[in-house]
């Protein structure tokens, strides 16, 4: 692991503009997201192409100086909120597959791999707990949250990915639940197995993505409400280090590692662009994005 990423260190991690967090010198509650401490992560099964290979080869502790170097970023830029791991559930780190939430409700992942379906139950307590209205899937209809459901920056339109992981059956009934508008995008490159690997509505109303990761039909869609000047199309390199899989607070984008010409695009964009090391969650198929979930601002507090 690069010895600049070190946890607690001001350098863990590396930005391209000078740091300015928006919620400084503001009160309110604007962006609260969700995370899991990596203490029981590991890598012990193969559910997609990037465990292959990779079968007990993290290395817990700098998983741990990885994430805590996340969490420091993300909390100067939000309210970060915690669930425990849970023994026998080592991809609950992976927050983002909870569930999708918004305006109080919350519906609960209904994972395709029986190896996470024990998250289920643990997530569900969780916003219960916290106040979130729960719907349930039927684990016919598997759906894997936020990893495969992501709102446009107005939150008008919900897109809903497919494929190996949550079914499009799934897609009509997070229509009823918010009441909007939901698109539904094919993948078919199965090193994208989730939308949010390739797919990043941005704050600003752009899109960061990877084109190839989808069908023909699934881009024509993405094309027709993004216009040319408002998507940024990664290269495959860059995909592959799951630029796409990113958060974006404001004006801040926090990512894995990417190439310097994706660096200067997103900063000519007018982003500030917080990279961090997550290479030894790569190894189990998920970067930022996967680590958190966006939660409904004023719950869990």
């Amino acid at each position: 692991m690069d010895s600049s990423f070190q946890s607690g260190d001001p350098a863990t991690f590396h930005q391209s503009l000078p740091f300015t967090p928006s919620r400084t010198n503001t009160p309110a509650i604007q962006h609260t997201l969700l995370m899991c401490k990596p203490t029981l992560y590991d890598v012990n099964y193969v559910i997609n192409p990037w465990m292959s290979g990779n079968l007990g080869k993290s290395i817990r502790a700098h998983a741990m100086q990885q994430w805590q170097s996340l969490y420091d970023a993300l909390s100067r830029l939000a309210e970060v909120v915690l669930i425990e791991p849970v023994l026998g559930s080592p991809d609950m780190v992976f927050t983002a597959n909870a569930g999708l939430a918004r305006e109080g409700r919350v519906a609960i992942s209904s994972f395709f791999h029986p190896e996470r379906q024990a998250e289920e139950q643990h997530f569900r307590r969780w916003f219960v707990d916290a106040g979130y209205k729960i719907i349930d899937l039927a684990r016919e209809t598997p759906f894997e949250g936020e990893g495969d459901a992501l709102f446009s920056a107005d939150g008008a339109r919900l897109w809903v990915g497919y494929g190996s992981r949550t079914l499009q059956s799934s897609h009509a009934t997070l229509r009823e639940v918010w009441n909007v508008e939901v698109s539904s995008l094919h993948l078919i490159d199965p090193r994208f197995y989730h939308l949010d690997t390739c797919f990043a509505p941005l704050e600003d109303g752009s899109l960061l993505y990877y084109p190839a990761a989808f069908d023909e039909p699934s881009r024509a869609l993405i094309e027709s409400f993004y216009s040319l000047d408002r998507r940024i199309a990664v290269t495959e390199a860059d995909a592959l280090r799951f630029a796409c899989n990113a958060v974006n607070i404001d004006q801040t984008i926090v990512l894995n590692r990417i190439s310097p010409e994706l660096e200067a695009t997103l900063r000519a964009s007018g982003f500030n662009v917080i990279q961090v090391e997550l290479d030894e969650f790569l190894k189990a198929g998920g970067a930022a994005k996967c680590l958190v979930m966006k939660l409904t601002p004023g719950l869990a507090n």
